[in-house]
């Protein structure tokens, strides 16, 4: 999803032996590792106010209204739109609940 919505790429993903699979996504700056349980993964319960959860994860973009179209596309729904300072922004959330800022600082 990251790859196709903020034009990051994957320099790396494999098993991790016992452990399940990873996946590296990155950009010129930024890098997110992503894991997936050798068992799968189970439901649980988030509250983004307890500590040890994810609150969100923030991109920065050059073209917000572009990258808002592709999320669009994906079937996902912006929400939380702001024009503040220092810059614009949307929220989405993935098909696992991870909600994702997308902001543009120009």
């Amino acid at each position: 999803m990251l790859t196709e919505l903020l034009g990051w790429k994957v320099p790396w993903s494999g098993e991790t032996p016992g452990w399940g699979r990873s996946i590296h996504v990155v950009t010129d700056e930024e890098y997110v590792a992503l894991f997936s349980p050798a068992n799968g993964a189970k439901t649980a319960q988030i509250s983004k106010q307890r500590v040890g959860n994810l609150n969100h994860i923030g991109v920065v973009v050059s073209d917000l209204d572009a990258v808002e179209q592709r999320v669009k596309n994906a079937g996902f729904e912006p929400y939380s739109h702001a024009d503040y300072e220092p810059g614009r922004r949307f929220y989405f959330e993935d098909e696992n609940g991870v909600e994702f800022e997308v902001v543009n600082y120009d």
